[in-house]
């Protein structure tokens, strides 16, 4: 029997930032209800099974969003620090989530619990991306616009894969999930278990062994490969925009990746196939999680979550 053939008994489910919060929207409450709302029924399938499930989220178009926020009123409210934008985010999207989740369940008679916890995530402080900001949030601007917020905010701009300006941040690796063996205990009580959001609250630890927030974004494929990894979750499934990852993409001879294994994807990643603004990350986390001794990453979009789970869609991507 293939790994495609079976059902993992535990699974990490990293949900990209656009599928809680699509470009486009105004980020209404009834918008983001209703996308939460499509999402638990994309999920209910995989939520009836056994499977123990740890699912972790996006959140770089909402935190961009409170900045843009704090940025309009700055001179009437004192803005926060990134780090606890970045709780702001986690919290509310992990919210929308959880109740989404939940209703999903009790509609089907299913009495499964959805718990979110809120989640800090050292880093490095002497980590390289403090001095190369890298990681995009918030909205997509013309050249004008980047320039114009680069000017009056302070902001570094970077165009991100042709699609745009936006504002970059530090991303740097994350090293320790704070008190992940709650997440196991709740995932092993049989609940959903929602942590990790936006990638973790960001935080570094003196030599008291004291937190401190600290102004970053962590990747959440990162996080997620992280989280799996220290769980012995042997199963990462990263739900994204595009049904397979692609080589060659937007290119005339552009080809689709169904099943490769680590050593393949090192190779295509070397070759320059996956950009840092788009596929990079998600592929860089999946080599990072299967070298740590995962065995298999899954690579699809959030509407073919069960065909993936079956290996009839999505990019799998297997231990050598």
């Amino acid at each position: 029997m293939s790994l495609e053939d079976e059902i993992p008994p535990r699974l990490v489910i990293a949900i990209g930032g656009n599928a809680t919060h699509p470009q486009g929207i105004r980020g209404t409450p009834v918008e983001q209800a209703k996308i939460a709302a499509t999402l638990a029924r994309a999920l209910l399938p995989l939520m009836q099974l056994n499977t123990q499930l740890v699912i972790t989220h996006g959140n770089g178009p909402v935190v961009g969003n409170i900045l843009l926020g704090q940025a309009v009123a700055r001179h009437r409210v004192e803005p926060m620090s990134l780090d606890i934008c970045v709780a702001h985010s986690q919290g509310g999207i992990a919210y929308l989530l959880m109740q989404a989740l939940e209703n999903a369940l009790r509609a089907a008679d299913n009495p499964r619990h959805v718990v979110c916890l809120l989640t800090q995530v050292e880093v490095d402080p002497e980590d390289a991306a403090f001095r190369n900001p890298s990681k995009p949030i918030g909205y997509f601007y013309t050249e004008e616009e980047a320039k114009r917020l680069r000017a009056e905010m302070g902001w570094q701009m970077r165009e991100d894969s042709g699609r745009g300006w936006r504002h970059v941040v530090p991303s740097p690796q994350p090293k320790h999930i704070a008190d992940i063996s709650l997440i196991e205990v709740v995932a092993n009580s049989g609940a959903i278990v929602i942590a990790g959001g936006g990638g973790g609250v960001p935080v570094v630890r003196s030599g008291k062994r004291q937190r401190h927030g600290v102004e970053a974004v962590i990747d959440k494929d990162r996080t997620s490969a992280l989280m799996a990894n220290v769980l012995h979750i042997d199963d990462l499934m990263i739900l994204t925009a595009v049904p397979r990852v692609a080589v060659n993409y937007s290119k005339p001879d552009q080809r689709e990746l169904e099943r490769v294994t680590l050593s393949e994807i090192r190779e295509l990643h070397v070759e320059g196939h996956f950009p840092p603004g788009s596929m990079g990350p998600k592929i860089d986390a999946a080599i990072q999680f299967l070298e740590a001794g995962g065995r298999r990453v899954m690579i699809g979009r959030l509407e073919d979550v069960m065909p993936i789970l079956y290996g009839k869609a999505g990019t799998h991507i297997v231990a050598d």
